[in-house]
This record gives C-alpha cells, structure tokens and sequence, in this order.
C-alpha cells in the first residue's frame, strides 16, 4: 500500500488513522465480553464448554516462495501449489509447492491500483475441480468488484487466464480502505470484506456497500436468509475488513483496523452493527456489536486471519507480528500471544492449510515496508 497524502504519517499504520482523526468516539479499555451462545453464520453450533491451552506455540517449519511483488490474496490449489495476486502487478502468479518456483499465469483486465487498491483477495470456486474459476475482488477506475476467471493450465504461462465475468461491481473505492478480502463460506457462498474508504458515513448508511460484509451466491445474487431481502449485506457499521475465517463450529470472524485507538476482531452476527464511526472498540453501547478482542493499532493493524487448533491467527501490518487468539466457543478462552514480533516485518495473509498447518505472507514490497533482500515470502508455519 502506498504512502499517500490524506492518510498523512499515520498511513504506516496500513491503514489503521486518517491523518489528522483523533480516537474514535466510544474507544474504552478491552473488557472481557460474556461467554454466550453464538447467533452467527448460518449454520452456527453450541459453544464449546473447553478451549485450547493459554499458551500456544509457533515455529516456522518452511519457505515456500520469496522475491513476491506486493502480494495480497492467496489461494491453494488442489495438489498443493498456490495462487497469488500482485496488488500493484494486477497479475496471478503459480508458486510450485515442491520447488518454490513462481510462475505468472495472467493478468486481470482493468484492475487499476492506486493506494491501497488493486488486485486483492482470491478464491476458488467451491466447483473449482470441474469449473477452474478463479474469483478475484479487485479496483478498477470506477469501483471495487468481484469476477470470476477461468484458469486454463493447459494454455501458454501468461494467457491461462480467461476473460474476467463480473459477478457483482459497485462496491465504494478509495486510496484507502478497500477491504478486498474474499472467501467461500462452509454455505458455499461468496463472503466478502468491504471497507469505506475514508468516508466514514458509508459504514452506517445501509443502502452503501462500503464498510461492509457481504455475502452472496457465487453468482453474485443476495442469499435467501440474509437480513434483508434482495441485499447482499450481511453485516455493517465497519471500518475496513480485511480478515475472515470460520471456526470449526462455522461462527464467521473478521477482523478489521480501527482508527487512533482500538482494532478488532468481531464475531459477525447476522444484520449486526459494528459501530463504526459512533463506535471504536469496546464500548458496550446498546445497538452496536462489541469486538471479542482489541489491540492498539501500533501492536496490529490487522489485514488475513484464519483459524487452526482452536485459534484465530491474525496477520498485522504495522504491529509486524501473528497474533493467536484462543477461543472457547464465542469468547477469548485466555488472552491473546503475539509471535514473530519484528522477525519478517508486515503480515499480510494468513491461510489455513490443514491440521496444524499455516501459510503466511508477508508484506514489505507495499510501499510501506522497508523491503530486504527475498522479500516478500510466503512461509509455511506450525502452530498450536
């Protein structure tokens, strides 16, 4: 993401304050919320009466690729290889699980970044085996969209991608907060994480897309049970997510950057407001939707998480750590632990292989990091 003006000094926080904002209203010290039972995503199960030790454990077990170029959605492939998309490239690479080797496969046609836009999040369709579709959730002149790609091995390195299927278009853009994360959810819908751009009122107005989570049919049409009829909006009151991961019991996280002050990671109920911009934190305010955990921006900035061994691991930017949040059903089962604090610079992507088994990316080639010989990587992590 590059440093611009209107996020003034504070836009190394990735983009955690325009410049200028004092705390937001509402920001009050992290609390402990109630245990209570889930009323999340559909599908949700009762809580788990235990959770995972207080005390986790990561250690980096492998490199999978180096010398990336902005990388930002990541997307495994049957067979164990990876997409990856360039957010400032426009590009998907392949990166050969075995050897490490990237290779690009194509570009998308009319992703035009600028700031924190470009080409974000990626996803496989659930049909992916039989359709080789590709989503991508990317800015263009006009706005941020989501189409759909086939991927055609079969072609030349280059031109393996078909022409791009718009599924769903119109969503706000700015030079900041784009959210941009995708995800098909254990429904098998397309989930996605929308930002507001700067425009604070975007988050409350639920006629906007921005400062969102949406969720919708992979053809891009609302989903029947969604809080609205005929509306793909799912969630609001948002200020930028760029985090979301099911839990084993299918309860929906997201995680997103707060201003001055706190950011968050939420369990996303149905038709929930999240506060933002009355609301930064926790403030226990009727009508708003508490966070389940709180950091300062400096300790975060959060962007990927995903969940394993009974834990959300959140990926910061301007915090340059992994946070492990252990969970018992809806609430924190012990505080969170901060890992590899300073040891790779910004963490941009964190995505669940399986077991014990994490890929994380790294984020120093945005413009905001202070790149080092092999940067970025991808690696391959265990955890507990």
């Amino acid at each position: 993401m590059l440093a611009l003006a209107g996020c003034g000094a504070l836009l190394t926080a990735g983009c955690s304050a325009p410049g200028g904002a004092g705390a937001g209203a509402g920001g009050s010290p992290p609390v402990s919320p109630p245990a209570s039972p889930p009323v999340s995503s559909p599908g949700s199960a009762p809580a788990e009466a235990s959770g995972p030790p207080a005390k986790g454990s990561v250690t980096v077990s492998g490199e999978v690729a180096k010398g990336l170029e902005s990388p930002w959605g990541v997307a495994p492939l049957p067979g164990g290889d990876l997409l990856v998309a360039s957010r400032d490239k426009g590009t998907i690479s392949r990166v050969a699980a075995g050897t490490g080797a990237v290779t690009q496969i194509g570009r998308v046609p009319g992703v035009a970044p600028g700031g924190e836009g470009g080409l974000l999040g990626l996803a496989l369709s659930p049909g992916f085996a039989s359709d080789h579709l590709v989503y991508a959730y990317f800015t263009t002149e006009s706005d941020n969209r989501i189409a759909r790609l086939r991927y055609d091995e079969q072609r030349a390195p280059g031109q393996q991608l078909g022409a791009p299927d718009t599924v769903f278009r119109g969503i706000p853009k700015g030079l900041i907060h784009n959210g941009g994360r995708i995800a098909f959810g254990p429904d098998k819908m397309l989930w996605a994480g929308t930002g507001e751009t700067g425009n604070t009122a975007l988050a409350q107005d639920r006629k906007s897309l921005g400062g969102k989570i949406l969720r919708m049919t992979p053809d891009g049409q609302p989903v029947h049970g969604n809080p609205e009829a005929d509306s793909v909006v799912y969630s609001y009151g948002h200020r930028n997510v760029q985090g979301l991961a099911w839990d084993k019991d299918k309860r929906l996280w997201a995680a997103e950057f707060g201003q001055n002050t706190w950011d968050e990671l939420n369990l996303v109920e149905p038709g929930g407001n999240y506060g933002w911009p009355e609301v930064e934190g926790k403030a226990g305010r009727a009508g708003f939707r508490d966070p389940v955990a709180v950091w300062k921006p400096d300790e975060a900035s959060p962007s990927g998480i995903a969940w394993a061994q009974g834990s959300v691991w959140m990926a910061g930017l301007k915090g340059e750590r992994l946070w492990r949040v252990p969970l018992r059903g809806a609430a924190l089962a012990a505080e969170p632990e901060a890992f590899l604090q300073g040891k790779y610079g910004r963490l941009r992507t964190v995505v669940p292989l399986d077991g014990d088994r994490l890929l994380l990316v790294t984020s120093e080639t945005d413009g905001r990091g202070s790149p080092e010989a092999g940067d970025d990587r991808i690696l391959t992590l265990t955890v507990r």
